[in-house]
């Protein structure tokens, strides 16, 4: 089964160098992604604020991509599988 949310994709602009709210609250992270659907930047679920998928529960925007150095991966929290 392919993933339908793939098509909601953007060419998008990170929002920030970091984690958005972990920099608001000068907190710190573990790893940062990006979501292609707006381009927020937020912390992954190892750190302890999960700002990431808090960004998916608030806006419903499925599509994550690993915003770390070499890596490129895509995940869809809709279909829970990367993409």
């Amino acid at each position: 089964m392919s993933c339908e949310h793939v098509s909601q994709i953007r060419d998008v602009t990170p929002s920030a160098e970091g984690c958005e709210e972990c920099l608001a609250l000068g907190d710190s992270w573990v790893h940062l992604r990006l979501c292609l659907i707006c381009g927020h930047v937020g912390c992954c679920d190892s750190s302890k604020n999960k700002h990431a998928t808090h960004h998916f529960h608030e806006t419903g925007h499925p599509i994550i991509q690993s915003f770390e150095p070499g890596e490129d991966w895509r995940w869809c929290y809709v279909d829970r599988k990367l993409v």
